[in-house]
């Protein structure tokens, strides 16, 4: 048996993908730009993916939001006895809510819903031979199917990392209020003193980043589908690992480098 040759069959087979990957992520940045010239043809997606991606998920978010908010002050006053009178307790409000989980927990929220949606809808289109039927008609599939879907995540992720950062400060201020004898206006003053516009642009950036990586990604394992409804939930799940270790690296190289500033 020839493993030499298997080994490097295999590696060529991964340098293939990687290269397809990355094409692919170019193309569909720059149909991204020229998407304002198919907007009457891909309007009904954007919009029934904005509301399937973003509104639906809003009783999720709000739950996670609300838990993580009242947690991280439960835990806090227990590990902290006087936590109530330190600055110490917004700080680590803003940087561990803002900066890290305003994004990072809706984006795996996304992943679990919409990513895996993505990808079993776009894989059964494939399958029932609709993407040849778009390219039949001269119609890109990568405008028409995966720019719509991108451009929906990111306008779905971003405000949903703001409504779940809103949820979890305000969750902790209630919690605060009853638990420490915080006044909610005194603790809402001392908060906001302690945001800097810094930090929401660190949480905007990372909401942007993860959803263009979701939802690239997610597009990406969908067509790549060929024939077989096997590979549906094999690469729904390739997608989930995916978006995950993208998210996850992501959130490391962005934290490393706001942490310069």
């Amino acid at each position: 048996m020839d493993i030499t040759g298997k080994i490097g069959t295999k590696t060529v087979t991964v340098i293939g993908n990687i290269t397809y990957f990355w094409q692919f992520c170019i193309e569909v940045m720059a149909n991204i730009f020229t998407f304002a010239k198919n907007i009457r043809i891909a309007s009904l997606v954007l919009m029934r993916q904005i509301l399937f991606t973003g509104f639906d998920a809003l009783a999720l978010v709000s739950f996670g939001g609300f838990i993580i908010g009242s947690v991280i002050i439960l835990q806090g006053s227990a590990i902290f006895p006087n936590l109530a009178n330190s600055q110490l307790m917004f700080t680590i409000l803003v940087s561990v809510v803002t900066r890290e989980l305003a994004n990072f927990i809706p984006a795996l929220i996304l992943i679990a819903r919409s990513g895996t949606a993505m990808t079993t809808e776009l894989g059964n289109m494939v399958i029932n031979n609709e993407v040849d039927a778009l390219v039949s008609m001269n119609i890109s599939p990568i405008s028409y199917l995966v720019v719509p879907r991108t451009i929906a995540m990111v306008f779905s992720l971003v405000p949903l990392g703001i409504y779940f950062n809103i949820i979890s400060l305000f969750a902790a201020g209630i919690v605060s209020q009853f638990l420490l004898n915080v006044n909610l206006a005194d603790f809402s003053i001392k908060l906001f003193s302690q945001l800097t516009f810094l930090d929401v642009f660190i949480s905007v950036m990372k909401s942007v980043s993860f959803a263009f990586a979701i939802a690239i990604i997610s597009c990406y394992h969908g067509l790549k589908i060929d024939f077989a409804r096997t590979e549906v939930p094999q690469r729904t799940s390739k997608a989930v690992v995916h978006s995950i270790s993208a998210v996850i690296f992501l959130e490391i190289l962005i934290t490393i480098v706001s942490l310069q500033y």
